[in-house]
């Protein structure tokens, strides 16, 4: 892979794998860090990049795999601050929140059983029974990248469906255009 592409391919990529990095790290110069160690680690590799089908889903592996990598290592990491300290972070759920927990298991339990057999499928095997995508695509003979697009979409009408639930509990509706 030329210099070129190389730069090229890290400004087209790099907000995406800053995105992913934030979102498990939760800390922007951590993820930073994460996304700089990530093209460290390309550019070293830069002779053997095009044998990759898909550099995307390399990078996005990579990425995954190096923030869970920290977050483990942050988690063997003692400090000297006080147990008492993360009482209340470790604190039991309310009752209030108990019931919000129970009815939101609810209301995505129900919206599941309502998805078209193909995502229902899917979204059981991946989410609930804990199986890996190698797995799934051996028992359902799909290609792994259709199976991700797949579940994406599945996990999308999910998250849609229960936004639309939780907008009408709360009495949001959507604002009719032909009022404005």
């Amino acid at each position: 892979m030329t210099r070129e592409k190389f730069n090229k391919y890290i400004y087209q990529q790099s907000r995406k794998l800053y995105t992913l990095a934030f979102r498990i790290l939760h800390n922007k110069e951590e993820a930073e860090d994460a996304v700089q160690e990530i093209f460290i680690k390309l550019w070293n590799m830069r002779e053997k990049l095009d044998t990759y089908n898909s550099i995307e889903a390399l990078t996005t592996s990579m990425i995954k795999n190096h923030c869970i990598d920290q977050t483990r290592k942050l988690k063997h990491i003692t400090t000297d601050i006080p147990d008492d300290h993360y009482q209340f972070i470790n604190s039991p759920p309310t009752p209030f929140e108990e019931m919000e927990i129970k009815e939101s298991d609810i209301i995505i339990k129900t919206i599941i059983d309502k998805l078209p057999e193909k995502f229902r499928s899917l979204i059981i095997m991946k989410e609930i029974e804990g199986c890996s995508y190698e797995e799934i695509a051996e028992k359902t003979d799909q290609n792994i990248n259709t199976l991700r697009v797949t579940l994406s979409r599945a996990r999308k009408l999910i998250r849609d469906e229960y936004n639309k639930h939780q907008n009408e509990r709360r009495g949001i509706k959507k604002l009719d255009r032909k009022v404005l």
